[in-house]
Protein backbone atom coordinates (compact mmCIF):
# COMPACT_ATOMS: atom_id res chain seq x y z
CA UNK A 1 0.00 0.00 0.00
CA UNK A 2 1.49 3.62 -0.72
CA UNK A 3 1.97 6.13 1.08
CA UNK A 4 0.15 9.61 0.58
CA UNK A 5 2.75 12.39 0.11
CA UNK A 6 1.56 15.42 1.37
CA UNK A 7 3.33 18.58 0.01
CA UNK A 8 3.73 22.04 1.19
CA UNK A 9 6.24 24.75 2.20
CA UNK A 10 7.23 25.34 5.34
CA UNK A 11 8.15 29.20 6.40
CA UNK A 12 11.48 30.03 7.25
CA UNK A 13 11.55 31.25 11.07
CA UNK A 14 11.61 34.74 12.44
CA UNK A 15 14.84 36.80 13.23
CA UNK A 16 13.77 37.32 16.38
CA UNK A 17 12.03 34.80 18.89
CA UNK A 18 11.25 35.04 22.67
CA UNK A 19 12.62 33.07 25.07
CA UNK A 20 11.27 30.00 26.74
CA UNK A 21 9.12 31.22 29.66
CA UNK A 22 9.63 30.14 33.34
CA UNK A 23 6.01 28.56 33.25
CA UNK A 24 5.86 26.75 30.35
CA UNK A 25 5.20 28.62 27.34
CA UNK A 26 7.39 29.38 24.41
CA UNK A 27 5.33 31.70 22.26
CA UNK A 28 6.83 33.06 19.19
CA UNK A 29 6.96 36.30 17.69
CA UNK A 30 5.63 35.09 14.31
CA UNK A 31 2.76 32.72 13.25
CA UNK A 32 5.22 31.66 10.49
CA UNK A 33 5.74 27.01 11.73
CA UNK A 34 9.18 26.70 12.94
CA UNK A 35 11.03 24.24 14.40
CA UNK A 36 11.14 24.26 18.69
CA UNK A 37 14.63 24.57 20.24
CA UNK A 38 15.65 21.30 21.77
CA UNK A 39 16.61 20.06 25.22
CA UNK A 40 13.92 19.48 28.14
CA UNK A 41 10.75 21.12 27.04
CA UNK A 42 8.22 21.64 30.25
CA UNK A 43 4.49 20.51 29.91
CA UNK A 44 2.30 22.82 28.77
CA UNK A 45 0.84 24.54 25.49
CA UNK A 46 3.00 26.28 22.78
CA UNK A 47 0.54 28.50 21.15
CA UNK A 48 1.93 30.02 17.53
CA UNK A 49 0.39 33.72 18.49
CA UNK A 50 1.46 36.46 21.17
CA UNK A 51 -1.01 34.75 23.67
CA UNK A 52 0.47 33.61 27.15
CA UNK A 53 -1.69 30.52 28.33
CA UNK A 54 -0.35 28.76 31.70
CA UNK A 55 0.67 25.21 31.64
CA UNK A 56 -1.54 24.68 35.10
CA UNK A 57 -4.36 23.69 31.54
CA UNK A 58 -3.93 20.27 30.78
CA UNK A 59 -6.99 19.74 28.23
CA UNK A 60 -7.89 21.64 25.22
CA UNK A 61 -11.91 22.38 24.43
CA UNK A 62 -12.49 23.31 20.91
CA UNK A 63 -15.58 25.73 20.45
CA UNK A 64 -18.04 26.22 17.64
CA UNK A 65 -17.94 24.31 14.62
CA UNK A 66 -13.85 23.63 15.41
CA UNK A 67 -12.05 20.46 16.06
CA UNK A 68 -8.88 19.82 17.83
CA UNK A 69 -6.56 18.01 15.66
CA UNK A 70 -3.36 15.95 16.70
CA UNK A 71 -0.82 16.38 13.68
CA UNK A 72 1.00 13.78 11.58
CA UNK A 73 4.72 13.69 12.17
CA UNK A 74 6.70 15.92 9.87
CA UNK A 75 8.94 13.42 7.46
CA UNK A 76 12.56 14.36 8.27
CA UNK A 77 14.31 12.18 5.38
CA UNK A 78 13.99 11.64 2.41
CA UNK A 79 12.99 8.23 0.51
CA UNK A 80 16.70 7.17 0.16
CA UNK A 81 17.05 8.13 4.02
CA UNK A 82 18.88 11.50 3.55
CA UNK A 83 18.37 13.99 6.38
CA UNK A 84 16.64 17.19 5.56
CA UNK A 85 17.09 20.89 6.60
CA UNK A 86 14.25 22.00 8.78
CA UNK A 87 13.63 24.46 5.88
CA UNK A 88 13.33 21.13 3.46
CA UNK A 89 11.00 19.13 5.78
CA UNK A 90 7.16 18.96 4.59
CA UNK A 91 5.04 20.71 6.51
CA UNK A 92 2.08 17.54 7.07
CA UNK A 93 -1.44 18.06 6.46
CA UNK A 94 -2.54 14.93 7.51
CA UNK A 95 -3.89 14.07 11.56
CA UNK A 96 -6.43 12.71 13.69
CA UNK A 97 -9.08 14.09 15.07
CA UNK A 98 -8.79 13.98 19.24
CA UNK A 99 -11.61 16.98 20.07
CA UNK A 100 -14.68 18.84 18.74
CA UNK A 101 -16.37 21.49 19.31
CA UNK A 102 -20.60 21.41 19.71
CA UNK A 103 -20.99 22.18 15.91
CA UNK A 104 -22.67 24.78 13.61
CA UNK A 105 -25.26 27.55 14.35
CA UNK A 106 -27.89 28.05 12.05
CA UNK A 107 -30.66 30.21 13.36
CA UNK A 108 -32.02 28.58 16.28
CA UNK A 109 -30.37 25.22 14.98
CA UNK A 110 -27.10 23.45 16.39
CA UNK A 111 -25.64 21.29 13.43
CA UNK A 112 -23.32 18.92 15.28
CA UNK A 113 -19.66 18.24 13.92
CA UNK A 114 -19.87 15.65 10.88
CA UNK A 115 -15.82 14.42 12.13
CA UNK A 116 -16.07 11.89 14.51
CA UNK A 117 -13.31 12.10 17.54
CA UNK A 118 -10.38 9.50 16.28
CA UNK A 119 -11.07 10.18 12.31
CA UNK A 120 -7.75 10.09 10.51
CA UNK A 121 -8.75 13.89 8.42
CA UNK A 122 -6.59 15.22 5.53
CA UNK A 123 -6.65 19.11 5.67
CA UNK A 124 -6.21 22.53 4.06
CA UNK A 125 -2.51 23.01 3.72
CA UNK A 126 -2.54 26.42 6.34
CA UNK A 127 -4.82 25.71 8.28
CA UNK A 128 -5.63 26.31 11.76
CA UNK A 129 -4.29 27.59 14.29
CA UNK A 130 -0.66 25.68 16.06
CA UNK A 131 0.25 24.88 19.27
CA UNK A 132 1.81 22.20 21.19
CA UNK A 133 0.17 20.16 23.66
CA UNK A 134 1.99 17.58 25.76
CA UNK A 135 5.07 17.74 23.78
CA UNK A 136 3.04 16.91 20.33
CA UNK A 137 1.77 19.38 17.99
CA UNK A 138 -2.02 20.10 16.89
CA UNK A 139 -3.66 21.98 15.12
CA UNK A 140 -6.97 23.68 16.02
CA UNK A 141 -9.34 24.46 12.78
CA UNK A 142 -12.42 24.91 11.23
CA UNK A 143 -14.34 21.79 10.30
CA UNK A 144 -14.96 23.00 7.01
CA UNK A 145 -10.87 23.10 6.82
CA UNK A 146 -10.72 19.21 6.87
CA UNK A 147 -10.75 18.17 3.40
CA UNK A 148 -12.06 14.70 3.95
CA UNK A 149 -11.09 11.30 6.24
CA UNK A 150 -8.80 9.08 5.01
CA UNK A 151 -8.90 5.33 7.10
CA UNK A 152 -5.90 4.06 4.65
CA UNK A 153 -2.86 5.21 3.14
CA UNK A 154 -3.42 6.08 -0.37
CA UNK A 155 -5.61 9.19 -1.26
CA UNK A 156 -7.83 7.43 -3.60
CA UNK A 157 -9.43 5.99 -0.59
CA UNK A 158 -10.73 9.73 0.67
CA UNK A 159 -13.91 10.55 1.59
CA UNK A 160 -14.34 14.15 0.68
CA UNK A 161 -16.19 16.50 2.97
CA UNK A 162 -19.03 18.86 2.48
CA UNK A 163 -18.92 20.07 -0.95
CA UNK A 164 -15.23 18.87 -1.62
CA UNK A 165 -14.65 16.41 -5.13
CA UNK A 166 -11.42 14.09 -5.67
CA UNK A 167 -10.54 13.99 -8.77
CA UNK A 168 -7.86 11.89 -10.53
CA UNK A 169 -5.96 13.82 -13.12
CA UNK A 170 -5.48 12.81 -16.30
CA UNK A 171 -1.75 11.78 -17.15
CA UNK A 172 0.47 14.46 -18.83
CA UNK A 173 1.63 14.55 -22.43
CA UNK A 174 4.92 12.57 -22.66
CA UNK A 175 5.59 14.52 -26.07
CA UNK A 176 5.00 17.27 -28.34
CA UNK A 177 2.56 17.30 -30.81
CA UNK A 178 6.07 17.63 -33.17
CA UNK A 179 6.94 14.31 -31.06
CA UNK A 180 9.70 15.91 -29.07
CA UNK A 181 9.57 14.60 -25.75
CA UNK A 182 9.05 16.69 -22.60
CA UNK A 183 10.59 17.24 -19.34
CA UNK A 184 8.91 16.73 -16.60
CA UNK A 185 9.06 20.52 -15.14
CA UNK A 186 7.70 21.81 -19.10
CA UNK A 187 4.68 19.69 -18.69
CA UNK A 188 1.59 21.15 -19.12
CA UNK A 189 -0.43 20.84 -16.07
CA UNK A 190 -3.56 19.10 -16.79
CA UNK A 191 -6.66 20.81 -15.82
CA UNK A 192 -9.03 17.45 -16.33
CA UNK A 193 -10.04 14.58 -14.36
CA UNK A 194 -11.90 11.39 -13.72
CA UNK A 195 -14.11 12.42 -10.86
CA UNK A 196 -13.19 9.49 -7.80
CA UNK A 197 -15.81 10.44 -5.03
CA UNK A 198 -17.49 12.89 -3.83
CA UNK A 199 -19.13 14.86 -0.76
CA UNK A 200 -22.47 14.84 0.62
CA UNK A 201 -22.72 18.22 -0.21
CA UNK A 202 -22.94 21.52 1.43
CA UNK A 203 -25.31 22.90 4.38
CA UNK A 204 -28.69 24.41 3.98
CA UNK A 205 -30.08 27.58 6.01
CA UNK A 206 -32.52 24.40 7.65
CA UNK A 207 -29.25 22.44 8.10
CA UNK A 208 -29.55 20.26 5.58
CA UNK A 209 -27.31 19.22 2.82
CA UNK A 210 -27.80 19.43 -0.40
CA UNK A 211 -26.50 16.70 -3.17
CA UNK A 212 -23.75 17.33 -5.68
CA UNK A 213 -24.98 17.38 -8.86
CA UNK A 214 -21.76 15.79 -10.30
CA UNK A 215 -21.34 12.18 -9.79
CA UNK A 216 -18.12 9.36 -9.65
CA UNK A 217 -17.16 8.39 -12.92
CA UNK A 218 -17.66 11.74 -14.59
CA UNK A 219 -15.35 13.39 -16.96
CA UNK A 220 -14.55 16.94 -15.76
CA UNK A 221 -12.63 19.99 -16.63
CA UNK A 222 -11.85 22.26 -13.27
CA UNK A 223 -9.85 25.48 -12.56
CA UNK A 224 -6.47 25.40 -13.12
CA UNK A 225 -5.20 26.78 -10.37
CA UNK A 226 -7.70 25.59 -7.55
CA UNK A 227 -7.78 22.42 -4.90
CA UNK A 228 -4.86 20.52 -3.25
CA UNK A 229 -2.66 18.13 -4.94
CA UNK A 230 -1.81 14.53 -3.73
CA UNK A 231 -0.13 11.43 -4.69
CA UNK A 232 -1.48 8.02 -4.64
CA UNK A 233 -0.68 4.86 -5.65
CA UNK A 234 -2.28 4.78 -8.69
CA UNK A 235 -1.38 8.28 -10.13
CA UNK A 236 -1.97 12.35 -9.43
CA UNK A 237 -5.13 13.25 -7.14
CA UNK A 238 -6.56 16.79 -6.52
CA UNK A 239 -9.36 17.56 -3.97
CA UNK A 240 -10.95 20.91 -5.22
CA UNK A 241 -14.68 22.46 -4.50
CA UNK A 242 -17.47 22.29 -6.68
CA UNK A 243 -17.83 25.28 -7.67
CA UNK A 244 -13.91 24.87 -8.94
CA UNK A 245 -15.32 22.18 -11.78
CA UNK A 246 -16.09 24.44 -14.84
CA UNK A 247 -17.90 21.51 -17.35
CA UNK A 248 -18.53 17.45 -17.71
CA UNK A 249 -17.00 16.52 -20.53
CA UNK A 250 -18.54 13.73 -22.64
CA UNK A 251 -17.09 12.22 -25.97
Amino acid sequence: MASVHLCGPKVASAAMAKPALADGLRVPTSSSARPVPTGRRLRGLVVRAATVVSPKYTSVKPLGDRVLVKTKTTEDKTAGGILLPTTAQSRPQAGEVVAVGEGRSLGSNIVEISVPVGAKVIYSKYAGTELEFNDTTHLIMKEDDIIGILDTDDVKDLKPLSDRILIKVAESEEETAGGLLLTQASKEKPSVGTVVAVGPGPLGDDGSRTPLSITPGSSVLYSKYAGSEFKGSEGEYIVLRSSDVIAVLSS
